[in-house]
């Protein structure tokens, strides 16, 4: 089963942007079905920030679209998730699962990066 780490969170002034890496091993990325980032706001349940199937097309909520980018380096066996125009709303921890087939639910979940956006 693959093993999924994130990293590349931190305390940013809002407008700035960051990128989150989550890194893949035991496995390659690019034999999930999909990889999706999601965000948990501290009180807050986990949302789903973005998500990339196997083929490259990417998914993204509607109160998601515009700020976030997922993108993929199936050499790195990375995705990142491209955050841009930082809001004080973004701050919460910032997760990365694996969808391992069509019919299986997101599993193989992070640890997670801690992101907090001072205003």
């Amino acid at each position: 089963q693959v093993q999924l780490a994130e990293s590349g969170g931190g305390l940013v002034q809002a407008g700035g942007s960051l990128r989150l890496s989550c890194a893949a091993s035991s496995g390659s990325i690019f034999m999930l079905f999909a990889v999706g980032w999601f965000r948990q706001a501290p009180g807050k349940q986990r949302d789903v920030v973005a998500v990339m199937t196997s083929d490259g097309r990417t998914n993204y909520p509607e109160a998601m679209k515009g700020r976030f980018t997922i993108s993929r380096d199936d050499a790195k066996n990375t995705v990142y998730l491209q955050i841009d125009s930082l809001k004080p709303e973004d701050t919460g921890v910032y997760y990365c699962a694996a969808q391992s087939t069509k019919n299986t639910v997101f599993g193989s979940w992070g640890q997670g990066t801690q992101v907090t956006v001072s205003a």
